[in-house]
Formats: structure tokens, sequence, C-alpha cells
């Protein structure tokens, strides 16, 4: 990996570790129940509205994963290089 990969990797990990980013997926997970819900759609529109914030809240709350997938394939891509 180059040092800039490194200090990306490092940097957003850090903030994982934060109590900011578990106070952060917490209020995303308690609003992402509210959005959620059909009764509250009013009509097609709304609900490719609502569609489109559970997808930006389900890419936030599953970020680490993805970043620690993309992290091992680095570390994997740099041991086999």
């Amino acid at each position: 990996m180059t040092p800039e990969t490194e200090k990306y990797f490092r940097d957003l990990n850090d903030m994982f570790r934060s109590e900011g980013w578990k106070i952060l997926l917490s209020d995303i997970q308690a609003s992402a129940q509210g959005v959620n819900s059909i009764e509250s759609t009013r009509d097609e529109q709304d609900l490719y509205f609502r569609k489109g914030q559970l997808a930006v809240m389900n890419n936030i709350l599953n970020l680490e994963t993805q970043v620690s997938a993309a992290q091992e394939q680095a570390e994997t891509d740099d041991v086999e290089d």
C-alpha cells in the first residue's frame, strides 16, 4: 500500500473507534426506522425519496465493514505483488 492509502485507512479506523461515530450510527439507526415506515408514505414520489434516504443510511451504517473489506483486499494485493 502507498503511504497515502495507509493513512486513509488509519484515519477511517480512528473515526470508527470514536464515540462520535457510535453516536452517529445510533442516530441513523433510529432515523432509519422512521423512514422505513410505509404507513407514513404519502405517494409514489415520497416512496422513492425514502428509498434513497435508506440507501444513504445503509451505506453509512455499513461503511466500517466496507472499509475493512477494502483494507483487507489492499493488504492481500500487497502480499501477492
